[in-house]
C-alpha cells in the first residue's frame, strides 16, 4: 500500500484542516514557502494534505516533550539503528481526540516499523487493547461498533521516527522546528518527508497484542530517544558553557630581539575573542602548527591571526596576500648582485628556517601550483626545498597561518590534501554590533554619534542581500570607509564613493540602497 500517494485522497468528513498546521489545509499550495527539487508534479507545485501535514505536527511535540519536557504530548520514541527499525509510545492530547483527528475512544498507541512493514496497536484510556477487524486496506472498525480513524496518521508519526534515525538533514530540519516552529519549515518538512518516499509501499497490519505481549519485537534492543536526548542536551550546555584558560606564551630567548620586533602590537580595540584563547596554547605547544580561518569579507581574519600571535608572543615574519603576490618564487628568487647571479631567500623561507609565523591571506586565490611546497611544509617533519637545490627543515617554532573567503568570485577550491594538512579549521563569523561600534569609535572617533546610523544602513543592506541572494558583499571596511570619508564631505556625498559601489553599477539597488540612507538624519 503506497500511504504517501493515497494520504492525498484521505481528509476526515467535514473538516479539511491541518491541525495545528499554520492554518493550512488539505490540498493547499504551499508552493510560495518551498518546493523540493525531485518534485515530479505536473505544475510543479507543493501541495500539503491532512495525514502528513498533522502526523509532523504530532510528531514534532513529541519529541519537543521528550526534549524540552513540557509534556504537551507524551510518550516515547524508540530506535534500533541495527535493524534500522523505529517505535513509538504516543498518548494522545485531549484536544486532539476532541478535534476528531483521533477516534475519541483512543487514547494511546503504539506504533513499530521494520522495514516495509508497520505494526500499530491502539489502546483505551486505561491501556487496554482496542481490538480491530480490518475490512479492507484502508478502513479498521472496532470490535464494539465504533468507527475509527484510518491508519494513515499512526503510521506516519511511526516513520517519521525513522526517518529522524536514519536522515541526519531531516533530523537537524525537525531540531531547528520545534526550537523555532516556522510556516515555511513545516512545509519544507512535509515536502522532503512525501518526495523521499513517495514510490514506498508498505504493509499495515493492526495488532491484537497486549503491551507485554510486544516483547516478540525485541524493544528491548531498542535504545530511548528520551534517554539519548539527555546526553544530546547536556552536550549542548556544555557547549554554552563559559571557559577562560591562562594564556601561555612563547619564552623570549626563542626568538632574536630583530623578531620580537615583529610580535603583533594591536590597539586595545582589539580583543582576542574568548573562542581563540583554548587555540593560542596549542600554538606554543606545538599541538596546533597550522591554522586556517575562514569567513565572509571584513571579520577580522587577518586580525584574528594577529591577536593569537599578539598574545602568546609569536612574531609574523611576512603576511602574504595570496591574490597578489604569491607566484613561483614564494621561497626565493636567483636575483643579480654586482658581478654574481645570488639566490635570496624569501622572508617566508626564513620564518621556516629560524622560526616565527606567516600569514597567507586570501590563499583560495592562489593558483594550485604555487601552493604545492605546503604539501610538504606543513607535514610532520616538514621541510621545503629551495630553488638553489638547498633543503630547509621547518624550525620547531615556526607557525603556518591562512585566511580565506569561501564562495567568492575568483576563488578556488584547496585541494584536499592541503586542506587536511590544517590542524585547526576556524570559521568567523559576522562581527557584532559591539566588535563593529567599538572598531569604528578607535578608528574613526568623529563617528561615534552616528553609530546607530551606520548600523541601520548596514542591517537594512545586508538583509536586502540575503533575502534576494545577491553576488555583492557589505563588510565592517566599508562602513570604516565611509566613516573616513565622512569627516570631509559628510555621510550622505561619503556613501556615493564607498557605500553606493558596493551594488557594483545595479542601478534598481543603487536607489534602493540611497533609499535606506534618506530614512535617517544626518547632521
Amino acid at each position: 500500500m503506497n500511504i504517501f500517494k493515497s494520504s492525498y485522497k484521505v481528509v476526515r468528513d467535514g473538516d479539511d484542516e491541518i491541525y495545528k498546521g499554520f492554518g493550512f489545509r488539505h490540498l493547499s499550495d504551499a508552493t510560495q514557502y518551498y518546493v523540493h527539487p525531485n518534485n515530479q508534479s505536473f505544475r510543479g507545485t507543493t501541495t500539503l494534505c491532512q495525514p502528513i501535514g498533522e502526523s509532523i505536527v504530532l510528531f514534532s511535540l513529541l519529541l519537543s516533550s521528550l526534549a524540552k519536557e513540557d509534556n504537551e504530548v507524551t510518550g516515547d520514541i524508540l530506535i534500533d539503528a541495527s535493524s534500522n527499525s523505529a517505535c513509538v509510545k504516543v498518548d494522545i492530547p485531549e484536544d486532539w481526540r476532541m478535534k476528531g483527528v483521533f477516534d475519541n475512544n483512543i487514547h494511546h498507541f503504539i506504533g513499530i516499523v521494520k522495514g516495509r512493514k508497520i505494526s500499530l496497536c491502539y489502546y483505551d484510556k486505561d491501556y487496554k487493547l482496542i481490538f480491530y477487524n480490518q475490512e479492507d486496506d484502508e478502513t479498521y472498525v472496532s470490535s464494539d461498533g465504533y468507527n475509527i480513524p484510518n491508519p494513515y496518521l499512526p503510521s506516519f508519526v511511526t516513520l517519521l521516527a525513522l526517518e529522524m534515525a536514519t536522515n541526519d538533514d531531516y533530523s537537524q530540519l525537525m531540531f531547528n522546528f520545534i526550537e523555532n516552529p516556522l510556516a515555511d519549515t513545516f512545509v519544507n518538512l512535509h515536502e522532503d518527508f512525501y518526495q523521499n518516499h513517495k514510490m514506498d509501499d508498505y504493509y499495515i497490519e493492526v495488532m491484537d497484542l497486549e503491551e507485554d505481549d510486544l516483547r516478540q519485537y525485541n524493544l528491548n534492543s531498542y535504545y530511548s530517544y528520551a534517554n539519548s536526548y539527555k546526553t544530546i542536551k547536556n552536550n549542548k550546555e556544555k557547549l554554552k558553557e563559559k571557559q577562560h584558560f591562562e594564556i601561555i606564551k612563547f619564552n623570549e630567548n626563542e626568538f632574536t630581539q630583530e623578531q620580537r620586533k615583529l610580535i603583533p602590537n594591536l590597539g586595545q580595540e582589539f580583543k582576542l575573542p574568548e573562542s581563540l584563547e583554548p587555540i593560542c596554547n596549542a600554538v606554543v605547544n606545538g599541538d596546533t602548527n597550522a591554522i586556517l580561518i575562514h569567513g565572509p569579507a571584513g571579520t577580522g581574519k587577518t586580525i584574528s591571526c594577529k591577536l593569537i600571535c599578539r598574545e602568546i608572543g609569536l612574531p609574523i615574519m611576512d603576511t602574504v596576500n595570496a591574490s597578489e603576490n604569491l607566484d613561483e618564487f614564494i621561497l626565493g628568487k636567483f636575483i643579480p648582485e654586482n658581478d654574481k647571479i645570488i639566490f635570496k631567500e624569501s622572508y617566508v623561507t626564513k620564518a621556516i628556517r629560524d622560526g616565527g609565523a606567516v600569514v597567507f591571506e586570501e590563499i583560495n586565490f592562489a593558483k594550485p601550483a604555487h601552493l604545492a611546497f605546503l604539501n610538504s611544509l606543513l607535514d610532520d617533519n616538514g621541510f621545503v626545498r629551495l630553488d638553489n637545490g638547498e633543503i630547509v627543515h621547518k624550525n620547531k617554532n615556526f607557525r603556518f597561518f591562512a585566511t580565506m573567503n569561501l564562495g567568492y568570485f575568483g576563488t578556488k577550491e584547496l585541494n584536499q590534501a592541503l586542506y587536511n594538512r590544517f590542524n585547526t579549521i576556524i570559521e568567523i563569523a559576522n562581527l557584532s554590533d559591539e566588535a563593529i561600534k567599538r572598531m569604528l569609535v578607535s578608528r574613526v572617533p568623529e563617528s561615534e554619534k552616528y553609530l546607530d546610523k551606520i548600523l541601520g544602513v548596514y542591517h537594512k543592506l545586508k538583509k536586502k542581500i540575503e533575502q534576494e541572494e545577491l553576488d555583492i558583499v557589505i563588510s565592517p571596511r566599508n562602513l570604516e570607509n565611509w566613516a573616513k570619508l565622512a569627516k570631509y564631505e559628510g555621510y550622505l556625498k561619503a556613501a556615493e564613493k564607498t557605500i553606493i559601489p558596493v551594488a557594483k553599477c545595479d542601478r534598481t539597488l543603487e536607489k534602493t540602497i540611497r533609499g535606506f540612507l534618506l530614512l535617517y538624519k544626518w547632521d
